[in-house]
């Protein structure tokens, strides 16, 4: 990597940030080895400075999973009726006359080709409406109660189909309560923060842990009680120096059984309003070589984005991992651009 390439990075975040709606930021670009660093802040924002994982928990929840089935205390294909009473589960698959909740896998759930909806941004009053207008906390319960009003996409395992949704990932996270009998945070701290040694990333369970403010456009909003309530899906918060290390750790092998990871090849393309993503094992994958980029990008992006404008990527054509945060509410497309700008300027 050469200072050229430095320069033409931060004239990409600059120019990213330039945008009205842009009042903070951060990205922090490494290699595996450290041998290239770079990073940048803006406003309040530097590496160090704490930040919404927001739906980049979904890796953490996904590390979890694989490292379990490792321990063989659970299997992909297990079915979810082994973990969920039929009350949880009845009616919350209904598709095309047929019920479909018992016959849905812990894998389905992994891969989003469960079929289940989102009430995060579906619904006339969905999550995110609500969470913009007002702070609250909404439990599981709560939230499979409102996926049975909703119609799901299609019957599991459609071939060539997936469906992002939360959901899917709020059932993985009691799924690994169930298996490890304690909390979700304990288990992210056991299985992730202390082998990592990650002292700034947490998953906030009370009124007293610390969630960063939110910026919707122009306007700096709290919203503890829903970040709290979102847990498994969506509920971490972590620095830029903390991520990257996670980051590397879950692409190098360190958490889980590398080769099984590697296994999991199969991706499916998200619905319409999530651009050009895929996504396979837990994770998001962003082709570079496609309509979008008018093909002259090489292999993808691996990671994941969250809807505060933060990102996690690991670009494997250039050995690059980058991560960061936009903090920015009202627009889930920004750090998915800039990944994907930053990913074919580099050289």
């Amino acid at each position: 990597m050469t200072t050229n390439t430095s320069q033409k990075i931060e004239q990409a975040f600059k120019k990213t940030i330039s945008s009205r709606h842009i009042h903070e930021g951060v990205l922090y670009i490494e290699n595996t080895d450290g041998d290239y660093s770079y990073n940048i802040g803006y406003g309040e924002k530097n590496i160090d400075s704490p930040l919404l994982m927001a739906s980049i928990t979904k890796l953490f929840t996904t590390t979890c999973i694989l490292a379990l089935q490792e321990r063989g205390k659970l299997s992909l294909d297990d079915k979810v009726t082994q973990y969920f009473d039929n009350a949880v589960l009845s009616g919350l698959h209904v598709f095309g006359g047929n019920d479909y909740s018992f016959d849905l896998t812990i894998s389905d759930l992994l891969f989003q080709v469960s079929g289940l909806p989102d009430v995060f941004e579906e619904g006339k009053e969905n999550d995110k409406r609500r969470a913009i207008k007002e702070d609250y906390y909404i439990t599981f319960e709560e939230q499979i109660a409102l996926i049975k009003k909703l119609k799901p996409h299609f019957m599991p395992r459609t071939k060539r189909k997936a469906y992002y949704a939360d959901i899917n990932f709020d059932l993985l996270g009691e799924i690994i309560e169930k298996v490890e009998q304690s909390t979700l945070a304990e288990v992210y701290k056991r299985f992730i923060f202390d082998p990592l040694s990650l002292v700034s990333t947490y998953l906030p369970e009370g009124d007293n842990d610390f969630v960063p403010n939110i910026f919707y456009q122009n306007k700096s909003i709290n919203r503890s009680k829903f970040i709290r309530s979102s847990r498994a899906s969506g509920g971490c918060i972590t620095t830029a120096r903390e991520l990257m290390i996670f980051m590397k750790a879950f692409f190098g092998g360190e958490l889980f059984n590398k080769v099984i990871f590697e296994k999991l090849t199969a991706s499916n393309k998200l619905q319409a309003s999530m651009g050009p993503i895929f996504y396979g094992s837990g994770y998001m994958r962003i082709p570079l070589d496609g309509l979008i980029t008018l093909f002259m990008g090489k292999g993808e992006l691996m990671g994941h984005s969250g809807s505060t404008g933060s990102f996690a990527f690991f670009y494997p054509v250039k050995d690059l991992f980058m991560v960061g945060d936009l903090n920015q509410m009202g627009n889930a497309a920004l750090p998915i651009r800039l990944s994907m700008k930053l990913a074919m300027m580099t050289k």
